[in-house]
């Protein structure tokens, strides 16, 4: 299996962490396109939104997803990848899309655990759990949709590739 694997989710659900021990394990390149967008631009996503604003930020982000995908690479998404048509569909069409789902709750325990400088702006101005909620009530069936594979990620990372890794298995088996 040489076809790009795509990870989706809300912001903190572990499309970095998992996508790089992932990587690893298959011996895949890894890329972040959000990590990908702040070498190519110098400006980190906070900033980009605060200059073109968040219509500016997608459309640089769903140009990123087209030039990271390449064979044998593990995609971790930005967590609105999946609000454009085009990003839903071009993933599901160029390799396999893996929805790292968690809940609310934990997703808000581990962004407060882990606060980073660059974190993105609000999205609606509301406290953290509040936001993270409303995001994922939006995002979820979008989420779904584009996904060949749903995994539980509030799990350890090891059993989250684990997981994944069997799905993919299987999934060339069928």
């Amino acid at each position: 299996m040489t076809q790009p694997l795509f990870l989706v989710g809300p912001r903190g659900c572990g499309k970095t962490t998992v996508g790089q021990g992932l990587a690893a394990s298959l011996g895949f390149h890894f890329v972040d396109t959000d990590r990908w967008l702040l070498e190519q631009s110098g400006a980190t996503v906070a900033e980009i939104v605060e200059q073109e604003g968040w219509p500016g930020f997608r459309a640089r982000e769903s140009q990123a997803l087209q030039a990271v995908t390449q064979p044998a690479t593990v995609v971790a998404t930005g967590g609105g990848m999946v609000l454009a048509d085009a990003n839903r569909a071009f993933m599901r069409n160029h390799g396999a899309v893996i929805y790292l789902q968690v809940p609310a709750e934990t997703l808000a325990e581990r962004l407060m655990a882990s606060p980073e400088e660059d974190q993105r702006p609000t999205l609606t101005g509301k406290p953290m759990v509040e936001e993270i909620e409303d995001v994922l009530a939006q995002r979820e069936a979008l989420y779904q949709a584009a996904a060949h594979h749903v995994i539980d990620a509030s799990l350890p990372v090891d059993l989250i590739i684990a997981r994944i890794l069997e799905v993919l298995r299987l999934a060339r088996a069928s």
